[in-house]
């Protein structure tokens, strides 16, 4: 594996293990906090489990997008670090809404893996600052119009599941939180000692 082919891979991973998780009935694997003491692996299967044959075909096009995203803008294993950080932090972020008793998919972690690019974009030069620029601006107004903040779940036409707003922006803010902790450390060119 190299760098360049860690962010198509974790994408890849993420589309297997939901359709892994199809065939299972969705309250073995799905969130419920009630259960999280007891059963903690729920923090990360919740994302892999998945409604209907809709909700698993948009979050699997999803990724589709995402890793042509990564592919692009050539994304690497320092990306793909923090997606698999912001995954059980997406979920851990659904704490934070108390009404939201069950929970199913993989659109939270999405949302974490588009600001993770957008941010990864936003910090270098040329063309892909504006790129990252034009998605943060995009994931922040998607989020806003969702109202995130208010009830946990909403229908929306031609969906035949529930949307549960909340847990795009506790992905976003997953992959903000763990984008920060995978980039910080990243090492400067060095120097030359005559300025070459």
């Amino acid at each position: 594996m190299t760098r360049r082919s860690a962010w198509l891979l974790l994408c890849a991973a993420l589309a297997a293990l939901s359709l892994l998780a199809w065939p299972f009935p969705p309250e073995m694997l799905d969130w419920q906090p009630s259960r999280l003491a007891s059963q903690p692996w729920r923090a990360m299967t919740a994302a892999f489990v998945h409604w209907t044959p809709l909700h698993l075909g948009a979050n699997l096009a999803g990724c589709s997008v995402i890793a042509l995203l990564g592919q692009r803008g050539a994304l690497g294993l320092r990306e793909a670090v923090a997606a698999l950080i912001a995954l059980p932090l997406t979920q851990l972020g659904l704490l934070f809404q108390p009404e939201l008793q069950r929970y199913a998919g993989l659109s939270g972690e999405l949302h974490a893996l588009v600001a993770i690019a957008a941010l990864t974009l936003l910090a270098r030069r040329s063309r892909d600052r504006l790129v990252g620029a034009a998605l943060l601006l995009g994931l922040i107004a998607k989020l806003a119009l969702e109202q995130p903040l208010g009830p946990a779940l909403r229908d929306t036409p031609g969906f035949d599941f529930a949307v549960a707003p909340f847990a795009h922006l506790s992905g976003a803010v997953a992959g903000l939180v763990a984008w920060a902790l995978t980039m910080r450390a990243r090492p400067k060119s060095p120097r030359t000692p005559h300025g070459t």
